[in-house]
């Protein structure tokens, strides 16, 4: 019989970036059902608010607050009041923000290439480095990048969301050596949802044909379906486990 308690996240604190929805907020509805306390971070203060206090009415722990990963200052204050929330301890973060900015190479701009890796890349390091004098070294310490098979496979159109995606593969791998020292695991999950970020290539008729075939399982995940892999790295039940790059795509790479 499969031990539940594996995946008990009770008593600790997560914090999970770009939340306000898609698959952040099902993210972070997913830690607090399994029992952590949840900082909701995102850009947008309002939205993050809602997303905390649908997790609360449904009986979880949560809080939220305004967080620019770009910005390591901000990511400080993050890392700060989530510590505050788990008795002095951060737990979990999850990198998950992100944005696009999709165009073909020769009209990728300076601007957008910086905001690419700003956001992604530098988020996932600011948040990470803020978080590590909170995290602790008795094995519960867990840190989930968010990268995409962009960054593993590269993408036509999105050089610069896809560099920014490689970037946090490299940031994972070199930071679970580092960190394995510490018992802090350091994983990367790459997924595949329906959310407002891939309505494009979902819904236009010049793309989605394509993107659907490209998919074995031949259809969208809903963001619910890819939480549960965060919790599964987040948990006692992945104790073993650092470095790797985890595809949740229903099969896209293989």
């Amino acid at each position: 019989m499969a031990d539940n308690t594996m995946f008990d996240l009770t008593g600790r604190a997560a914090v999970v970036t770009g939340a306000a929805g898609g698959i952040g907020s099902a993210v972070a509805a997913a830690l607090a059902a399994a029992g952590a306390v949840v900082l909701v971070t995102d850009v947008d203060e309002s939205a993050a608010a809602k997303a905390a206090d649908q997790i609360s009415q449904s009986g979880g722990k949560a809080d939220s607050m305004v967080l620019d990963v770009s910005d390591h200052d901000s990511a400080d204050a993050a890392m700060s009041r989530a510590a505050a929330l788990g008795d002095g301890a951060v737990h979990i973060v999850v990198n998950n923000a992100g944005v696009t900015a999709p165009a073909m190479f020769a009209d990728t701009t300076n601007d957008s290439m910086r905001r690419m890796l700003d956001i992604h890349l530098m988020g996932a390091f600011n948040c990470a480095q803020a978080a590590l004098p909170y995290m602790p070294t008795d094995g519960a310490g867990r840190i989930i990048n968010v990268t995409s098979s962009a960054g593993i496979t590269g993408t036509l159109g999105q050089v610069n969301y896809s560099a920014a995606k490689a970037g946090i593969i490299g940031l994972t791998k070199s930071l679970a050596r580092e960190l394995a020292r510490k018992s802090i695991l350091v994983n990367a999950i790459a997924p595949l949802a329906a959310t407002p970020m891939t309505e494009t290539i979902r819904t236009d008729e010049r793309f989605a044909p394509t993107m659907l075939n490209r998919i074995p399982l031949r259809r969208w995940a809903e963001p619910s379906e890819i939480a549960g892999a965060f919790v599964f790295l987040a948990s006692d039940a992945a104790s073993f486990i650092t470095g790797q790059v985890l595809p949740v795509d229903g099969g896209m790479v293989m």
